[in-house]
């Protein structure tokens, strides 16, 4: 009970960062008049065009292609934002005022000038960030060590050689500029991959007529699923040619000679960089029956901190869209997440289920059989990938349903009682949702990871979602917030990316009792003891990727 007690008033705490501050730097995002909602603009703006509103009291703003540049001074009282310009011409000009956090609105004589929160990019590592990092570390280990079977039993030099490990592998991948290249150069791959499975995805879905995919087919279900399907059968393939078995090996001993480990939980953690969370088991099989708790524990929160190849591709599609700049970005970050968690499940499930057994040291995988033939192999990867992606969309369709039908109930009782009136007032929602209670759930865990204040609460709202529902969920949140400009700070959308990648929800807790019970029928009643730890773990995982991120990004 004291457990529960403390966990709950961690992340009960909580604070209110909203504020009718309108300073900063503002984007143009369109100019017209207030009885039309989209149309051309009445002025030539373009990205750049920003307004600067400073705390002195002074603003300054320019239009390039009108080569028109302002500035002078500014006085904000009640909704009225009163402009006393210098340049170009001295003039004094009232705008009635609508803004939040992410949105400002100036209207004067019936048109609106419309601007958005410009995106700040903050990089490189500083005091802060190393200190709130600690914090973050710190505050994680002790959470994790609520939960532990026996904490004195802790190996707290596997604990220290896993954490450091974890930063070996993000200040390799993010500030070596040759092995960054090189997960640039694998995330061009896996861009290209997806333009293969566009063509595909034409061949079906374009029009006879216009030789195109027609605007009402531009949808998730029509773009995005298909490269689950494609990435799946692919996947099958380099299994078939002992080229992925050749790379999880290799990861699997480097984890079982620093972290001194048994050689099935090696193998699995290893598996979980490439595999789904019921195909990595496949790889230690036999040993299933023979696993310690420790092992399990390890094997299911392995699954649960990382994802598989066939869902990567995606959420390179929802977070980079049509841009290859930006899928490339994102591949490289979602493979750097993967790689980087798999050291942390091991952490995690070491500190929840320390090991007090004799485990196998022996380093073999299983050889799985998925066909006789190179088109066998492709055939069993693309049935398993129109199931995982008929099974992505149900799982979509009926969460967000779920999800508005909780924030309809939400927003009822909030007219009822007035509380909306008060929401409106107070903070930065509009409503009570269930976004809302997600997002200060987890706000201060987001200010752990290094998320700025200003953008907490968004990121909360994901680690809900993603915990709550299902990680596809949440990334299709991040993405739809990344493309409204919702966030202050990009540094606060690459953290996001590394909190969301893995299994870990509650679905997930069935989804491996099914998979692995089905294949170590006597280990059923384990693997349903272990269910909350592994969620715990690989939660905690994710997140110990995350604050390592956060202080060196």
């Amino acid at each position: 009970m004291n457990k529960r007690f403390i966990l709950i008033l961690l992340l009960a705490i909580s604070f209110n960062s909203y504020s009718k501050d309108i300073t900063g730097k503002w984007e143009f995002s369109s100019i017209l008049p207030d009885t039309i909602e989209n149309g051309k603009n009445l002025k030539n703006i373009s990205t750049g065009d920003v307004m600067e509103i400073n705390n002195n009291g002074n603003f300054n703003y320019k239009i390039a292609k009108e080569n028109l540049i302002a500035n002078g001074t500014w006085e904000f009282t009640k909704n009225k934002l009163t402009l006393h310009y210098i340049i170009p011409k001295e003039i004094t000009r009232n705008y009635y005022i609508t803004h939040n956090e992410k949105n400002l609105i100036l209207n004067e004589n019936g048109i609106n000038y419309c601007f958005k929160k410009q995106t700040v990019n903050t990089t490189g590592i500083t005091s802060k960030s190393i200190i709130r990092g600690l914090i973050g570390l710190i505050s994680l280990l002790l959470i994790t060590m609520i939960f532990s079977k026996d904490r004195k039993a802790i190996d707290w030099q596997l604990v220290f050689k896993g954490l450091g490990i974890q930063m070996a592998f993000a200040i390799l991948i993010l500030k070596v500029s040759f092995i960054s290249s090189g997960f640039e150069f694998i995330g061009k791959i896996f861009t290209k991959i997806i333009s293969f499975t566009q063509e595909g995805t034409m061949f079906l879905f374009r029009s006879f007529e216009t030789g195109i995919i027609e605007s009402p087919l531009l949808n998730f279900a029509v773009m995005i699923l298909p490269t689950v399907i494609f990435f799946s059968a692919l996947t099958s393939l380099f299994y078939y040619w002992n080229i992925l078995p050749r790379i999880v090996y290799g990861f699997a001993w480097l984890m079982k000679k620093t972290m001194n480990i048994s050689g099935p939980e090696s193998v699995a953690a290893a598996g979980n960089i490439f595999l789904g969370q019921t195909e990595s088991p496949l790889l230690v099989r036999p040993y299933l029956n023979k696993m310690t708790m420790s092992e399990l524990t390890c094997l299911m929160s392995g699954g649960m901190a990382t994802i598989a190849g066939g869902v990567l591709a995606a959420y390179i599609g929802f977070l980079g869209g049509e841009d290859p700049i930006q899928q490339i970005m994102f591949a490289k970050h979602l493979l750097a997440a993967s790689v980087m968690s798999a050291p942390a499940a091991i952490v995690a499930a070491k500190i929840l289920v320390p090991e007090k057994e004799i485990y196998e040291q022996k380093l073999n995988i299983n050889k799985t059989n998925i066909g006789n033939n190179e088109l066998e192999a492709i055939a069993k990867g693309t049935t398993d990938g129109l199931r995982l992606a008929v099974n992505v969309g149900t799982m979509l369709l009926v969460f967000i349903a779920l999800m508005a039908m909780a924030n309809y109930i939400l927003f009822t009782i909030g007219e009822w009682t007035s509380i909306n009136i008060w929401i409106v007032e107070n903070t930065r929602y509009s409503e009570l949702s269930f976004n809302m209670i997600l997002g200060y759930i987890g706000a201060p865990i987001a200010w752990l990871m290094g998320v700025c204040k200003e953008d907490i609460f968004l990121v909360g709202q994901l680690l809900g979602e993603k915990t709550v529902l299902n990680e596809f969920v949440a990334y299709v949140s991040l993405g739809e917030m990344k493309m409204a400009g919702e966030f202050i700070e990009q540094k606060s959308i690459i953290i996001a990316t590394y909190i969301l990648c893995g299994f870990a929800n509650f679905s997930s807790i069935g989804i491996q009792i099914g998979g692995i019970g089905a294949l170590a029928p006597n280990r059923i009643s384990d693997l349903s003891k272990l269910g909350i730890l592994a969620l715990i773990g690989g939660t905690i995982a994710s997140l110990f990727t995350a604050v390592i991120v956060g202080m060196i990004l």
